[in-house]
């Protein structure tokens, strides 16, 4: 008995450095991409201007090109999971009033507010999503990945253009207002190559082998562009201060939101490991890049909005690689009440 327990005790160690490599094989390709963009941005200080052919082609082109592939490849009968798009949306719906209240206390004032509930309940789920989900949970974690990217998409560009009109940041009829928001969710990238994905997928739409590679290879730089044109944004945006609210919001963000994503998966239905790991994962990102974006467009909070993107980012890289490895581990029951 006693020669083994040196070997076995071996063994328990090889086994924990193998699981510690698996789950940092995942995470590292993600985080080390944004801060090689991070490390490039603080290094070469190039005008930021630079960097819009880039988010062209990452929202206009890759991104899209990526949705409409995974969609289109996906069964039906799975795009139209409405009972799993409204939980995740009324979780989303529950942080960003949560956010909005933490906003207000701090800065009373309600445009600042919308920004800050914004960073506190909207992820990374496009540039980081469906790449992260498909590399933790296969193949089975991309559709819900792309529901909750395009679901959340439209409840924040529908909320943050009204909110703005009611409390003054744009200062438009209603009508205005609903038709600009309309035309925006209509015409968003995402939304236009998931609503083809979706037609695809409902005729069986098979691409020619020539427009078949060529998704692909799109598909492919989605990710990896997205995630280094993020670092090198928030490099260009030094964090100046740590606003009052901001813990507040990001212990929403990283860790509120998917606690509260896994509850209401498993107390709303068995929805499977792969679709309800995926939204507690998604639910875990740090704020959007698209938060700074908003708060640039009506000029309000633009220096918080750095910050949260910044710090959200940093703060992420420990709290989403535990997440990751509970997740590839096994450590993490997926419904909670079985």
């Amino acid at each position: 008995m006693p020669p083994e327990t040196p070997e076995a005790g071996g063994r328990g160690r090889r086994d924990g450095d193998a699981e510690l490599g698996n789950v940092l094989s995942l995470a590292t390709p993600f985080f080390g991409v944004v801060f090689i963009g991070f490390f490039c941005g603080k290094l070469l200080k190039y005008p930021e201007d630079g960097l819009r052919w880039m988010n062209f082609f990452i929202v206009y082109v890759a991104l899209p090109s990526m949705f409409f592939k995974l969609i289109s490849e996906a069964p039906i009968e799975q795009l139209t999971n409405w009972r799993y798009v409204l939980i995740t949306v009324a979780c989303s719906f529950t942080m960003f009033v949560i956010c909005f209240g933490v906003g207000l206390f701090a800065t009373g004032n309600k445009a600042d507010s919308t920004i800050a509930a914004v960073a506190g309940a909207y992820g990374n789920v496009g540039y980081m999503g469906p790449g992260i989900a498909l590399a933790a949970l296969g193949q089975g974690g991309v559709v819900p990945a792309a529901l909750i990217t395009v679901t959340d998409t439209v409840l924040f560009f529908t909320l943050v253009p009204f909110l703005m009109a009611v409390t003054g940041g744009r200062r438009e009829s209603f009508g205005r207002t609903a038709a600009y928001v309309v035309r925006r969710i209509v015409t968003h990238p995402f939304n236009v190559a998931t609503a083809l994905g979706i037609f695809a997928a409902s005729i069986g739409f098979k691409p020619h082998a020539s427009l078949d590679a060529t998704l692909v290879f799109l598909k492919n730089a989605a990710a990896p562009c997205a995630l280094f044109t993020l670092g090198v944004t928030v490099a260009l945006r030094p964090l100046q201060r740590v606003p009052t609210e901001l813990p507040a919001l990001m212990a929403v963000k990283l860790f509120l939101h998917p606690a509260v994503v896994w509850v209401a998966m498993s107390w709303g239905g068995d929805f499977g490991r792969e679709w309800t790991l995926t939204a507690v994962l998604l639910a875990s990102l740090p704020p959007a890049l698209n938060v700074f974006v908003l708060a640039g467009q009506y000029r309000v909070y633009v220096e918080r909005a750095s910050s949260a993107v910044l710090l959200g980012t940093i703060l992420s890289v420990a709290s989403v690689t535990g997440l990751l490895w509970l997740i590839t581990e096994g450590g993490m029951p997926y419904d909670l009440f079985p």
